[in-house]
């Protein structure tokens, strides 16, 4: 996550603490739990509480990522579609978020971001499994096996206990991975199902009408290791508030720019967000995460898009998300475990290309 110097000075991030202790020690404090609500904290994990309550579940209340008090036993009882937003206490650690690693990678540390979609998959960007040590292999045919992490919330906590062994990467078979940015996703599939429970949670997609519109008003949460000022990647998870941007501008934007220069033609089956208001914004690490939105209709949280143009950084405006309403059909139906047809498909799309 980008954040300017001189915000940086007068509003530090608050990092993320380890997702294995659940609650720090003290109390919540009105302080904090004030900043939440209006919208001014710019990182999870400060001045947390212990509850006398497990905690239940993720919920956004006015842009901020919070979790409401669980039963006696801590068990998840509903599902994050039917929660309303309402108050809780301000959450450790983001349960979809997965780190997906890549040891041949030249780029971003080696990581990139992911998202616990269900209980065996994970979705993430396409681009994110072709980078490679060898810069003549950047655009790999083959995408790499990466690793996966679950569970964690600092660099450090990605070690043997928290990795989830991968089966399988199924690319969306309309990527190419060039110059275009067009339908840059990947499912990851894990080998055996991961237990859900306060640290490792699915986020939902889009469904019947969740359709990601431009409103006034909208804004999302995108979380990530991605570099900050230092031109390094972050030691901790972070998360940033920001707005959807007008469509139209950022296809305007791109339109200048991609003449030139390796930016996203920018179509139907994207959409943009904008700088925070203290002008955070994504950065080389954070592509591949998901930004979790509020439905006005109902309250639920779900993962609107996943980030792929996270090369922002200060300098672009508008980052660019794979808009995941469009992309539906595609992930049910390789979730139903049609990859088979997926893959003959993707090989029939290139062949023709050829």
């Amino acid at each position: 996550m980008w954040l300017p110097l001189v915000v940086l000075l007068i509003f530090s991030y608050v990092y993320l603490e380890d997702a294995q202790v659940v609650h720090n020690s003290g109390s919540f404090s009105d302080t904090a739990r004030n900043r939440v609500r209006d919208g001014r904290e710019l990182g999870l994990g400060a001045e947390l509480g212990r509850s006398h309550h497990p905690p239940k579940r993720f919920v956004m209340e006015r842009g901020a990522v919070v979790i409401s008090s669980g039963d006696a036993d801590g068990h998840v009882t509903e599902s994050l579609r039917s929660r309303r937003m309402i108050g809780g206490l301000l959450s450790p650690h983001v349960p979809w978020q997965a780190m997906v690693y890549l040891n041949d990678s030249i780029l971003d540390g080696g990581f990139a971001g992911g998202a616990l979609i269900s209980d065996r998959w994970v979705l993430t960007a396409g681009r994110n499994l072709f980078v490679r040590k060898s810069r003549e292999h950047t655009q790999g045919k083959k995408p790499i096996i990466p690793k996966v992490f679950l569970g964690i919330t600092r660099y450090d906590q990605a070690n043997a206990s928290k990795e989830v062994s991968v089966e399988k990467v199924v690319l969306h078979p309309g990527f190419q991975n060039k110059s275009d940015w067009d339908n840059d996703l990947a499912l990851i599939q894990l080998k055996e199902p991961v237990p859900m429970n306060k640290d490792v949670m699915s986020i939902p997609l889009p469904g019947r009408g969740q359709d990601l519109v431009e409103e006034a008003g909208v804004e999302g949460i995108i979380t990530g290791w991605g570099w900050g000022v230092s031109f390094t990647p972050a030691k901790s998870l972070k998360h940033i508030v920001v707005p959807v941007a007008s469509h139209s501008s950022c296809m305007e934007e791109y339109i200048k720019k991609g003449q030139l220069t390796s930016k996203p033609m920018v179509d139907e089956n994207m959409f943009c967000t904008e700088a925070s208001e203290f002008n955070e914004n994504v950065c080389f690490g954070d592509g591949g995460g998901a930004l979790a939105v509020q439905d006005p209709k109902d309250g639920s949280v779900y993962a609107a898009g996943i980030l792929s143009f996270d090369k922002t950084c200060g300098v672009e405006k508008y980052a660019v998300y794979m808009k995941l309403s469009a992309y539906m059909p595609w992930i049910n139906s390789v979730l139903r475990g049609d990859c088979e047809k997926s893959d003959r498909f993707r090989s029939n799309l290139i062949s023709k290309m050829f």
